[in-house]
């Protein structure tokens, strides 16, 4: 009965919402990746100094957890904008699909956002974050802009999959 009452606008509210949603963080991601790609030195330092765990409390029962190798940082650093230039591209593809009304628009969101949320979750957070201590260091501390990463993610993760997010739950 509730589908009979509702207004035009209520029922294409949500599915524009998740496209739109979809496409900035596809927007963003995509920036990051771009960014990344063309300014390639100043995120390489970043990695280069999470791993080296080198402004850190330098803990001797920590330290042993530090990559030193360049060869070994810079392929974590090109793991990453490969693996951000991909979420890149299946939200792109997942924001088209929403915006066509396409079933597998979903699926493509999911694989995106979780391949982001991956990323700055495990990667970030757990692995940059703990493992290599990231939140003891002033200057290469990059935890508040994952979690920013992370919060917008989950919302639009669970924005797409509100009822009525697709056209086959109207």
């Amino acid at each position: 009965m509730a589908e009979t009452t509702r207004s035009p606008h209520a029922r294409t509210a949500l599915p524009l919402a998740a496209t739109l949603l979809t496409g900035t963080v596809a927007l963003h991601i995509a920036l990051v990746a771009f960014g990344n790609i063309t300014d390639f030195g100043t995120n390489q330092q970043f990695v280069r100094h999470v791993l080296a765990m080198d402004t850190t409390f330098k803990d001797d029962d920590l330290m042993w957890r530090a990559i030193t190798s360049h060869t070994w940082e810079d392929a974590a650093y090109v793991a990453i904008i490969v693996w951000e230039t991909a979420a890149a591209l299946i939200l792109i593809a997942a924001t088209y699909l929403w915006a066509r009304h396409h079933p597998r628009a979903r699926w493509f969101s999911d694989t995106g956002l979780l391949m982001l949320l991956l990323l700055f979750g495990a990667g970030f957070v757990a692995i940059g974050g703990e493992w290599f201590a990231m939140w003891q260091s002033k200057t290469w501390n990059g935890l508040d802009a994952a979690i920013r990463v992370i919060v917008l993610t989950g919302v639009v993760l669970l924005v797409t999959h509100l009822p009525g997010a697709t056209r086959d739950e109207r």
